[in-house]
């Protein structure tokens, strides 16, 4: 074990022994998103670098502290991506601060290679637990059965299991052609629209309606981009136009994103009809993800969310004292206790970020 990793051990060591709460932050660019941190800033990145990079194996492992921004561009050079398309939301993202938020950007397709969660993509992770030691699970392959897969299970975990120090994932060559189509539709439309594509081989990456707008990526192979660019028609849109979009999209610099509304991440089944709340609204992932602009009460969004079959996250300012997360059923209430039990049995990290009793 290195000086990096050692020094932290102690420091998790020492806080346990006094029962003080750590805040775990790095770049610090998520810190708006969950419950409000607690606890004594304790900053990982000091454990940062790529340890491992094969381009031909697809798989890079990084230390926590590494900037998002470094390994994208290491990739890049490659002609690989991370396939999750991860928002950095400020210079100082790292790729612990990226696993521990699990949040994903616009890229989704519904047939060929998967894009999409951050979880999917996590094959194996380095972990501080609450005991101040370093415990390592999963590896560097697809086909790992070895144990639990708790690496995946830190994907947006918070923090609150340990902190994270190392990580191994699984990168995608990048698409040879990308291109953006534009529909003018309605929101029930768009749905149904969306949904219609989806059952059909075509190169979907990603998709965002919004005021009458439909804005469709496709990527892939340049034969099959340009044949469902004839197929479905619609407006073509500059390449670099398209990519300042998807761009402000991914990093939330969208105007929809500005002003003082709470800002509500609303996970649906995609086929679900449009929402019952008239509010300023934009569509995502093919029709599973609704971002609302409301002042409505947590309460009334997620009415509304579960009508829809699905749940909704406080995800920027409003009153956070009914939680930010969904509440948990009681089993699953039960599960998360143990496993924060296991991994932090003294509760010293991150309490409360992702649940008041956690």
């Amino acid at each position: 074990m290195d000086q990096a990793l050692s020094q932290l051990c102690e420091t998790v060591r020492a806080a346990s022994a006094s029962r003080t709460a750590l805040r775990i932050r790095a770049g610090g660019t998520k810190d708006f998103y969950g419950n409000t941190p607690q606890g004594t800033l304790l900053d990982p990145r000091s454990a940062a670098g790529i340890v491992d990079y094969e381009p031909t194996e697809l798989v890079v492992t990084a230390r926590a502290g590494t900037p998002l921004a470094e390994l994208e561009q290491l990739l890049a050079e490659n002609g690989q991506m991370l396939a999750f398309e991860p928002p950095h939301f400020g210079a100082g993202a790292t790729i612990g601060g990226c696993i521990a938020g699990g949040l994903a950007g616009p890229r989704r397709v519904s047939f060929g290679p998967t894009y999409g969660g951050v979880r999917d993509f996590v094959l194996g992770a380095k972990l501080i637990n609450g005991h101040g030691e370093l415990l390592s699970f999963g590896g560097t392959v697809m086909k790992n059965v070895a144990g639990y897969d708790v690496a995946r299970l830190l994907a947006g975990s918070m923090g609150i299991l340990g902190v994270i120090v190392e990580v191994s994932i699984k990168v995608l060559p990048r698409p040879l052609s990308h291109h953006t189509l534009r529909f003018e539709l309605s929101e029930a439309a768009a749905i149904d629209r969306l949904n219609e594509w989806a059952g059909r081989p075509l190169p979907l990456s990603a998709s965002t309606w919004h005021e009458g707008t439909l804005y469709l990526r496709l990527a892939g192979a340049s034969a099959a981009v340009s044949a469902a660019r004839h197929q479905l028609g619609g407006d073509h849109i500059d390449n670099a136009e398209a990519d300042a979009f998807w761009n402000s999209i991914r990093e939330q610099t969208h105007p929809f994103f500005a002003g003082e509304l709470p800002l509500w991440r609303v996970s649906v089944p995609p086929t679900a009809a449009p929402l019952s709340i008239d509010a300023p609204l934009l569509i995502e992932w093919n029709g599973s993800l609704r971002w609302l602009r409301t002042d409505l009460s947590a309460q009334q969004v997620r009415e509304c969310a579960k009508r829809a079959g699905g749940h909704a996250t406080l995800f920027r300012g409003g009153d956070r004292s009914a939680g930010v997360f969904t509440p948990l059923s009681p089993a699953l209430a039960t599960i998360h206790q143990r496993l924060k039990a296991q991994f932090d049995p003294a509760g010293i990290f991150n309490r409360g970020r992702l649940y008041a009793d956690l």
